[in-house]
This record gives structure tokens, sequence and C-alpha cells, in this order.
């Protein structure tokens, strides 16, 4: 955040002009897929606009998600990646703790009330969506997370289009903000899933901690700043690469629609493969807060269904 010394206070123009000119360069550049282009550019944090929507999690300990901002989705059918787990709507995966964070808590246990694609499901966890209660269009997403850890532990932060139940995936267009497995918790995979670039043709970059640290000991905000044509990816407010339609290597960009948000901690999968012996249970992802701001200079605003 900005400095408040006079000094300071009276430049402030001129460097939001400068960072509005090198977005713009940046989108006229254009970036190649891989990367973050051909001379490393990366277009700087936006100035944020006004907080549209925002969950800061405060509430008694073991109280639901608001109903108002979230649903749930579930079931065990995999979800489209062999998951294992069954996503409930129980408050013994979802819930408050009453100190201002949600906890979405994975856990082995089986029950055969759960059927899962394999037969009787064998793990538990939550999956939350703002569809059909709050989308957006442009600005900044974020969020402050603490990860869980462990082989086959898949935690998630990221944005749907709200248009999927029209166009189908991947043309609706997936932002992946948060993205990890637990066998490397230093490493945030930000991407983006289009039409023709989706799964492991994904477009984005990764994010690694310096100095063994782990996002899973402590918190860290992760987001998007979104503007039409361009998404720079951010992990505790730095730019590590930014996408514009130039990537997709003649694909059709998928970012110039509302979106809407999603948290979950996946259990197995085709990417982080299944637990073994040594992945402990419980498993939980701690989120302290989810905050969406309006694009600073016109366009994009939130909206509340």
């Amino acid at each position: 955040m900005s400095v408040v010394r006079h000094r300071l206070a009276l430049l402030a123009p001129l460097i939001s002009a400068a960072l509005v000119l090198a977005v713009a360069v940046a989108v006229a550049v254009g970036l190649q897929p891989g990367g973050p282009g051909p001379s490393g550019v990366i277009a700087p944090p936006r100035p944020t606009g006004a907080l549209v929507w925002a969950d800061d999690f405060d509430g008694p300990a073991g109280s639901a998600p608001d109903p108002s901002k979230w649903g749930h989705e579930t079931g065990g059918g995999g979800f489209g990646n062999d998951e294992l787990e069954y996503y409930t709507d129980s408050t013994s995966n979802a819930a408050l703790d009453g100190d201002g964070n949600l906890v979405i808590t994975a856990r082995r246990e089986s029950s055969d009330g759960y059927r899962c694609w394999y037969g009787s499901c064998q793990y538990t966890s939550a999956r939350l969506n703002t569809a059909g209660k709050f989308t957006q269009q442009y600005g900044r997403i974020e969020a402050r997370i603490k990860l869980p850890r462990g082989q086959g532990i898949w935690p998630a932060f990221w944005a749907l289009g709200s248009n999927i139940g029209r166009v189908g995936w991947p043309a609706s267009g997936e932002m992946d903000i948060m993205e990890t497995i637990g066998t490397t918790t230093n490493v945030n995979h930000g991407n983006l899933h289009g039409p023709g670039y989706s799964a492991s043709g994904s477009l984005g970059e990764d994010y690694r901690l310096p100095g063994g640290q782990s996002f899973a000991d402590g918190f860290h905000a992760f987001g998007v700043d979104w503007a039409p044509d361009l998404v720079t990816f951010l992990v505790d407010g730095k730019a590590y690469v930014s996408l514009t339609p130039a990537d997709t290597g003649g694909g059709r960009w998928a970012f110039n629609h509302p979106f809407y948000l999603l948290l979950n901690v996946a259990v197995g999968g085709t990417w982080p493969g299944s637990p073994d012996d040594g992945t402990a249970f419980p498993q939980q992802m701690v989120i302290d807060y989810v905050h969406v701001y309006a694009q600073n200079m016109g366009h994009g605003t939130g909206t509340q269904q």
C-alpha cells in the first residue's frame, strides 16, 4: 500500500499515470505462451478500485459459511479429475473457526451414505462457489490463505466463467488463482484455461517461495489483477506473470465476461495422485478473507445476484 508521507502523496498522480502506461505497453507488446513474454514484460499491479464484495468470515466457531455468499457443490463423481473425495455441505468439512477464518477440512472417512465413482467414498471435503450469488468482471480478486499439505492433497482458489452452463468448459474460461499440490507447498500454479489452451496446455506460470518457505506454514495472499485482454497473477502483491490474447496461439480469449469464485480442497485425482500412508488427516485450508475490488479506471463492477 502507499506510504503516507507528504512528498510521496504529491507524487501519487504521476505514479498512477506511470502504472497505467506500463499496463498499456504490456498489452500492446503481447506475451508469449509459457512465460512472461519475449522481454520479460509483466504488467505491474494496478491500483485497486472500490471494494465491491468481501467475506472476512466473521462469526461463531462451527457456523456454516454465509449462505447468501457461498453455495455448496456436493457429490463424489470425481469432478472431471478422478478426485477421490465426496464433497459435502456439512460443517464438518466447511465451517468458521470463530477467529475470522473459514476452514475447509478434508477427512479420511468412509461411509456407506456417500457413494463415489469408485464405490464407497474414502474421503470427504468441501467445495464452495458464488454461482448465482455473485459474479465479477475485471478488477482485483484476492484471498489470504494458509494451505494444507501431504501426498494427494489438492487445494484451490479459482474462478469460472458464469456462462459455463451455456457454452461448457473450457469455452467458459477458468482462472486458477491459487492451485497447489500437497507435495510441493512452496509452489503456486497460476493458470488460465480456455478453448485450445486447457488442461496440460493451459497458459500460466509458477510462483515459488524463496528460502525453503512453504505456503502451508503461514498465510499468503493470492490474487489476479484483471482488465480487458489482460490477466496478471499475484502472490503477496507481487506480479509474476501477465497473459493477453497474444498468448493463446490463435485460441479465443475467454476472459472478457463475468466469472464466479470457487474454493475447494480435493483429495487425490489425476494430478496429485492418491494419498499414501504418509498423508496425515484431517488436512485443512484456512481462508482469512476473500476480497473483490472493481477495476480502478472504468469498467468492472461486481454483480450481487
